[in-house]
Parts: structure tokens; C-alpha cells; sequence
């Protein structure tokens, strides 16, 4: 194992972010990975994330499909004559129990258009969330269930 990976890693992060490639730079952005790295370290040890690299990019890939879909048939209906659609809110059980993956989750919803996470119960068993048009909502459930959740487990478990 490549001692100080991490902090390597986000050096590396925060070069490219701040876009000056220097040796200082780097340095610099050493001794910031290595300050966070310190502060959140209690977290780190307690979660033993397993990532497997094949299903988050079937994730990512998913997420962009997904992405390209919802924002087709939301600008369809934005653009027909006639807006037939049923908003409302809905309650989704979630298998995903870890905050990571049911932050994921939420976030991946919300960034896909017509969808919007709302809330979590605070058992953390329910995500509320809103669509733009709920005439079926079993349908819905089933994609978040199949898709994002599913790939989800199988990018993190």
C-alpha cells in the first residue's frame, strides 16, 4: 500500500481544482488532504466502504441514461399544449440503511429532473419524494428500486 495515498489523492484533487500545477501548489494541497484526513478520521476508520469499480460505473452510466430520459420527457410535457399530470409526494421504503448510500440516493433523485427529494423519515426506512407526475406511482417505486437503489448496492456492498 502507497503510504500517504490519501492525501496524495487530494492533492492531486486540489491541484486540478485550482489549476496551478506547481510544486507549492502541491505541497499545499498535501498539507490540506493531510488536515482533513486528521479531522475526519474517527469517521474514516469506522466505515469499511467497499468500492467496486465496475458497478459505480454502471451507477454513473445509469445515472447519465437516466438523466437524458427525464429531461426529455420533462421538456415534453413542459412543451405540450396540454400539461395532464398528477404532482404530488410519495414515500419510497428504502433498503439502502447506511447515511452515505441514503444520501446518495437522494441526491441522485433530486439531480434527475421531475423528481425531487423531499425528506427522510427519521427511522431513516422512508424517502418522501416528490414527483412532477404521480399517476403511478407503483412504477415509480419499481425504478428507484431497480435502478438507482440496486445499482447503489451493488456499487458499495
Amino acid at each position: 500500500m502507497i503510504p500517504f495515498r490519501n492525501e496524495l489523492i487530494l492533492a492531486l484533487v486540489w491541484v486540478a481544482i485550482s489549476g496551478s500545477y506547481s510544486v507549492p501548489n502541491l505541497a499545499f494541497g498535501f498539507a490540506i488532504g493531510w488536515v482533513v484526513l486528521f479531522l475526519v478520521r474517527e469517521q474514516l476508520q469506522a466505515t469499511k466502504a467497499v468500492i467496486r469499480p465496475v458497478a459505480l460505473l454502471l451507477l454513473i452510466a445509469l445515472f447519465i441514461k437516466e438523466l437524458v430520459l427525464s429531461a426529455f420527457k420533462v421538456a415534453k410535457l413542459v412543451l405540450s399544449p396540454r400539461m395532464d399530470i398528477k404532482p404530488g409526494i410519495f414515500a419510497y421504503p428504502l433498503k439502502v440503511d447506511r447515511d452515505f448510500e441514503i444520501t446518495l440516493l437522494a441526491n441522485l433523485i433530486t439531480l434527475t429532473p421531475g423528481t425531487l427529494s423531499v425528506d427522510v423519515s427519521d427511522d431513516r426506512r422512508t424517502l418522501f419524494v416528490h414527483g412532477m407526475d404521480c399517476s403511478d406511482i407503483e412504477q415509480a417505486r419499481r425504478d428507484i428500486s431497480q435502478g438507482f437503489e440496486r445499482r447503489i448496492l451493488e456499487a458499495f456492498r
